[in-house]
């Protein structure tokens, strides 16, 4: 069953002496605005932290990450789920209810628009990218069995630290057509957090989620706060927003607040639309105006961080 409510999502998280997304196009050089000095994170990348989280899980996936064909993949799932049909088989994975997907196989072809979408994500301050360089040594065998060492030398990227806040919303009316649940939102919720925290690869270690906060719509309601991503700022101990030179000092939370004033502002415009709110916060980020939004009488659920 098609969830109800419309709903909007914000959630920031951090990444140290890391690569948050990397453009193959550019030597993996971390996705950087030239003029803002922010990194960039594609919502592609975001949408592979979650699957990678529900391939974890043993959930239905349908792109699983392994380089196979689109009949391939088919045939495996027509395999494991006794389905015969593109739309039977589509519609029993999560990632395609939720993200969406264009199929064509045979004489069956369809699209769906997926209903939750995410904005690409951006740091809350300018950073610093390091180029940095290191080698590999490894033994071969030489003439008449005398070993030989040879070495090969790796170029990467990487951002000392990173916070970075990423805006969704998921759609109530383009669930109808995929089946996407109520459920199957909650279970996005989890991944997004605890995918985050199991990016634990070379490149992607030191990413952890830091906050996360959902806004559940009253059934019927069709419209959008929109951007919630631009509506919170980093901001000094003095209560200045962070400028590119401190934004570009920072090397961990110590320093800066996630400040949500505005935020708070413009959720309260749109109280009588709003049926709850999900928060989950990590402990280690101070945010400003947490207490103000619990103040606006919504009904709030706080999960355990």
């Amino acid at each position: 069953m098609s969830f109800a409510n419309r709903r909007e999502i914000l959630f920031v998280y951090s990444v140290k002496d890391a690569n948050p997304n990397g453009d193959p196009l550019n030597a993996n050089h971390p996705r950087f605005d030239e003029d803002t000095e922010q990194v960039l994170v594609s919502d592609v990348r975001i949408k592979r932290t979650i699957r990678d989280q529900w391939l974890r899980e043993g959930k239905p996936v349908f792109v699983d990450g392994e380089p196979k064909t689109l009949k391939g993949r088919f045939e495996e799932l027509k395999k494991e789920t006794g389905l015969a049909t593109g739309r039977e088989i589509m519609a029993s994975c999560l990632d395609t209810r939720l993200f969406g997907v264009t199929f064509a196989l045979g004489k069956e072809s369809f699209s769906w628009t997926g209903p939750v979408q995410f904005k690409w994500g951006r740091s809350l301050h300018a950073v610093t990218v390091d180029f940095v360089q290191g080698t590999s040594a490894f033994t071969t065998e030489g003439r008449e069995g005398q070993e030989k060492q040879q070495r090969s030398f790796r170029n990467e990227y990487k951002v000392p630290f990173a916070l970075i806040a990423v805006y969704g919303i998921a759609n109530q009316h383009a669930s109808e057509r995929t089946g996407a649940s109520g459920e199957d939102l909650e279970l996005l919720r989890e991944a997004l957090w605890t995918g985050t925290e199991n990016l634990i690869t070379r490149s992607k270690n030191e990413h952890m989620p830091r906050f996360y906060l959902e806004i559940v719509y009253r059934p019927g309601f069709a419209g959008k706060i929109g951007s919630l991503d631009e509506k919170v700022v980093l901001i000094n101990e003095a209560g200045e927003p962070l400028s590119k030179d401190e934004g570009r000092a920072l090397r961990n939370l110590k320093g800066c607040r996630l400040d949500m004033t505005e935020l708070v502002r413009v959720v309260d415009n749109f109280k009588e639309h709003i049926e709850s709110i999900v928060v989950r916060r990590d402990r280690d980020l101070e945010v400003q105006g947490l207490s103000d939004l619990k103040g606006l009488g919504l009904k709030t659920n706080e999960l355990q961080g």
